[in-house]
């Protein structure tokens, strides 16, 4: 389980949850008009499903089970599916249902109740966590890394000069002239992990003829998917920000890539990368 692969559209789904969590313990009907006596009347909350009918589980157990399918769909491949869908496309759907959900409690209040504080909550809560599913992978904003660019493993501004890290290309890295670990030549990037002493690193596939592409030092703004190269949807890899790669070959807009264990697939979004 990789933590930098939760965006700050994550960061919201798991705030909705939290408080849609508590929620669920608070009043969700006031009683209207009942003067000094308001504080002896013992009103429901959600868990009292004797007297709400099915509130907690179309609102409260719906949201709650989407934001955990949301969450946990971001540390599984894509391939893994339940039904032909994905585990985040499952979260989607309850959290987008208990919205809905929620929003109904507005006009099925009883006669002579209002809504209380377990109610605003619960709807408040619902509307954000479905907003957080919704719109993440539209709003480029929701899509940056839950955790601050400040943080030991994330990836540097633009323009910014990076910590040394796997394959780091300026200082701190192999340097022309400098001995070079693990038995690589002077000026060329460390084998990958697990490479024998005096054994050259593997050769990056050769680019297609007539093709001015060189293997360059590369590092991800969030954590992406390493498809197999035979084409098929399976993940071998994921990459994590903060890491460099090394990027041996492209295939049209996708790059093959190699990782620190010296395995190699293809990324297929290159979008937003860092070139080192």
């Amino acid at each position: 389980m990789n933590i930098r692969s939760l965006t700050r559209g994550d960061g919201v789904v798991i705030g909705a949850a939290v408080l849609l969590f508590i929620a669920s313990f608070l009043d969700f009907y006031s009683v209207d008009g009942c003067g000094s006596y308001c504080d002896k009347v013992d009103m429901p909350n959600a868990w009292d499903t004797d007297k709400l009918g099915i509130i907690l589980p179309s609102v409260f157990l719906a949201g709650l089970i989407g934001a955990g399918l949301v969450i946990a769909g971001r540390f599984q491949p894509e391939s893994r599916k339940i039904s032909g869908l994905t585990l985040g496309q499952w979260g989607n759907g309850l959290a987008v249902g208990a919205a809905w959900a929620s929003l109904w409690t507005l006009f099925l209040t009883p006669d002579g109740m209002s809504m209380s504080v377990g109610a605003i909550l619960s709807l408040l809560a619902s509307l954000a966590l479905a907003a957080g599913v919704v719109l993440t992978p539209r709003v480029p904003a929701l899509q940056a890394p839950l955790a601050g660019a400040g943080g030991p493993a994330a990836v540097p501004p633009y323009g910014a000069a990076p910590q040394p890290g796997y394959g780091y290309p300026g200082p701190g890295g192999v340097q022309p002239g400098a001995p070079a670990p693990y038995g690589a030549q002077p000026g060329q990037p460390a084998p990958p992990f697990g490479a024998q002493p005096g054994q050259p690193a593997p050769a990056p596939a050769p680019a297609a003829a007539g093709s001015d592409f060189a293997p360059f030092w590369f590092a991800v703004p969030v954590a992406r998917p390493l498809y197999a190269e035979d084409g098929s949807s399976s993940t071998i890899a994921e990459l994590a920000p903060g890491t460099w790669y090394l990027a041996v070959e492209q295939r049209g807009q996708a790059l093959v890539a190699q990782t620190q264990d010296g395995r190699r697939g293809v990324l297929q979004d290159t979008t937003g990368i860092q070139r080192g």
